[in-house]
């Protein structure tokens, strides 16, 4: 227990409002040494790999070995979420409502922000605060802001049209800093869950003299004396107090709820007609006042963000690495001592001696090239205990205990992955193993960035705007975070995009796109000169679309000449097949002819019969051209020229016939049936 600062009795005097304070903060680390001081103390040794004086009260353990599985477990899962954070370069972005990539606004918001983080090692107070949640279950982070000067070299032109230096411009400006916050140096309400629905939230630290006495000249704090604070090694439990000299002094930081009355009476206006307001209160040494306002931040929000690496219901604090992998740790040091002190007995066994057979004056003492004078047989005088060899199976139970501290903290061993067939690693296995850790992590990402790391970026941002505007244009952005789900993700998810990529044709719509994302994935530095290059190569050359425009309207003319074509030789086609009906309408009417020439030309010329062939020959003559007529209307197509050519083919008496081709159509009228033509 610490040496009690301030306690006054609330029943006795009035209460002031810092006096307020420190009786809240005194409960609250109450509740802190009962519950948690003593595990988190043992959890930050394990992890440090310290000894505990506590445990050289055990006579059965003389060796002081201390396994690193835990310390081991801790740095994989850190390394493991940092690369899951930072790994990708960019670890947040701001989220366009309209979702106009041009807006450049968006951009520089970004891109300051990234620069102003860089400058304040944003990355490395992320880390920490990431080992902390690690180690003790919660990280914590306190956002202050700091004064600087920014310096830039003042140049002027020269000749040639070259700048050079002529002095150097300061300006001043306000950053944003992120300060990691150990749990002995936190104070919250114990039944709060978070930083939010707490009354209140305190830091309570030892910081230097100088450093108030800066912000007093600044006018921050109040300009009042303070004397040196004790030390006390439950705020700095790495502190040797028996070498301390700095002069420190005891802060105590509170942000949260305060009577309105006692805020009034420190001299602050309060606009808000509450009982509790929103305050900001500084105390040090328990008891002098330094600071006292009104929330002073444009969103009323807390300076303080926490995350627990493993929710535990109904409490803020979390559960940590240490804390998984507790017992099997402890049971693991055990059992590596005792097998290093049966060794050592091994080795150097213990001895009896006859104390008779020792010449007066002989010290029992045992080192290499020793000589003892003895009376007597040297083996009756000096006698070893005889102890068992140190069995194999103490190596089977130190690995099995090993396994059990990865198994309970999630640390993977590489040589120990999941699915292995005859010493090599499968791809389904792996895929298993890599799978069950992406679902283990993501747990604790989810934590990570929805209640640290985003609000820590958006408190940032705000505040930057605020006290910043000139840089900072005030605008409502949402802020979100970027990492996936860290390498073993990312390479988990290439192996799924390669073996999806493979059974794709290249000249498929979605082959860039796995390409696009398995580049995107990879932890490459040229990542993004790949994608570019990969864009570009997937956008169309304008030269290249208007060679391909005139070649489509190229082919689209040859396409309807073709058409156009076809179309008239359609056309003659159908006059031929309309001719060729024609003529073989009128086909009957020729092999009628030809008959009757047939039958005429056996008809002697100057005989008896002439008579009847002058009347056949008219006969014949009219029924040609009836049924030529008749033809003709019953196609619709009159052509004079045509019978008139067809009359003129039909063969006089005396005259060659002309040669037809046999077409099988039946006539009426054949001859030697008595058939006769209307007589007249």
């Amino acid at each position: 227990m610490a040496e009690e600062i301030y306690s006054p009795d609330p029943l006795l005097i009035e209460e002031s409002l810092e006096q307020w304070i420190m009786i809240k903060c005194d409960n609250w680390r109450d509740n802190y040494e009962s519950n948690y001081e003593q595990k988190f103390e043992e959890y930050y040794r394990l992890w440090r790999g310290q000894w505990d004086p506590a445990d050289s009260e055990r006579a059965s353990e003389r060796s002081r070995i201390i396994s690193p599985a835990l310390q081991q477990a801790v740095e994989s899962n850190v390394a493991e979420l940092e690369e899951a954070t930072f790994g990708r370069g960019k670890w947040f972005d701001i989220e366009d409502d309209v979702n106009d990539q041009e807006r450049q606004d968006v951009m520089y918001l970004r891109n300051k922000l990234s620069q102003d983080f860089e400058l304040c090692k944003v990355r490395k107070a992320v880390a920490e605060c990431l080992i902390n949640s690690a180690v003790f279950g919660t990280g914590i982070g306190e956002i202050i802001l700091e004064e600087i000067k920014e310096m830039a070299p003042a140049t002027q032109p020269i000749m040639g049209g070259d700048l050079t230096a002529v002095g150097v411009n300061i300006t001043d400006r306000v950053v944003v800093k992120l300060k990691p916050v150990m749990p002995q140096n936190f104070l919250i309400d114990p039944v709060a869950t978070s930083i939010e629905d707490a009354m209140g939230v305190a830091i309570d630290e030892f910081v230097s003299m100088h450093s108030v006495e800066l912000l007093q000249e600044q006018g921050i704090y109040r300009d009042v004396y303070l004397e040196s604070a004790a030390p006390d090694s439950e705020l700095e439990p790495d502190q040797d107090l028996s070498i301390y000299h700095d002069d420190k002094v005891r802060l105590t930081k509170y942000y949260g709820l305060v009577p309105r009355e006692l805020l009034e009476e420190e001299g602050v206006d309060v606009e808000e007609d509450t009982k509790y307001v929103e305050a900001v209160v500084v105390i040090a040494n328990g008891g002098t006042l330094l600071k006292a306002e009104a929330n002073p931040y444009m969103m009323q929000d807390r300076p303080v963000v926490a995350f627990p690496w493993d929710v535990v219901p109904s409490r803020f604090w979390g559960r940590g690495v240490c804390e998984k992998g507790y017992n099997s740790q402890k049971a693991l040091d055990t059992e590596l001592r005792a097998r290093i002190d049966a060794l050592a007995l091994t080795i150097h066994p213990m001895l009896a001696i006859d104390a008779t057979r020792l010449p007066r004056g002989a010290k029992p003492e045992v080192r290499p090239g020793k000589m003892i004078l003895t009376n007597g047989d040297p083996r009756e005088v000096l006698q070893p205990f005889n102890f068992g060899q140190v069995g194999q199976i103490t190596f089977a139970q130190a690995q099995a205990l090993q396994g059990m501290v990865q198994q309970a903290t999630g640390a993977v061993d590489s040589a120990g992955i999941a699915g292995q067939v005859n010493g090599e690693a499968t791809a389904a296995g792996i895929s298993m193993s890599l799978g069950a850790i992406i679902k283990r992590h993501k747990r604790t990402l989810i934590n990570f960035q929805q209640s640290f790391l985003m609000p820590f970026v958006t408190k940032a941002a705000h505040r930057y705007m605020q006290f910043d505007p000139e840089n900072y244009p005030v605008s409502d952005y949402k802020f979100i975070a970027t990492s996936t789900l860290g390498i073993i993700a990312r390479e988990y998810e290439v192996t799924q995009l390669v073996q999806l990529l493979q059974t794709m044709q290249q000249d498929s719509p979605l082959y860039p796109v796995l390409i696009q994302s398995i580049i995107d994935n990879m932890n490459l530095s040229n990542r993004e000169e790949l994608i570019g290059a990969l864009q570009q190569a997937g956008q169309p050359d304008p030269q290249a679309q208007q060679m391909a425009m005139m070649a489509q309207q190229t082919q689209m003319e040859f396409q309807q000449a073709q058409t156009a074509a076809l179309q008239g030789q359609a056309s003659e086609f159908k006059a031929r097949a309309g001719k060729l009906a024609v003529e073989t309408q009128l086909a009957p009417q020729e092999l009628e002819i030809d008959k009757i020439n047939a039958i005429t030309k056996n008809l002697k010329e100057g005989d008896e019969d002439d008579k009847e062939f002058e009347r056949r020959l008219k006969i014949a003559n009219i029924a040609l051209k009836e049924k030529t007529l008749n033809s003709q209307s019953s196609k619709g197509e009159p052509s004079r020229a045509n019978d008139t050519d067809r009359n003129q083919q039909i063969p006089r008496p005396n005259q060659p016939s002309v040669q037809q081709p046999p077409r099988q159509i039946g006539l009426a009228g054949e001859p030697g049936q008595g058939t006769r033509g209307p007589t007249q």
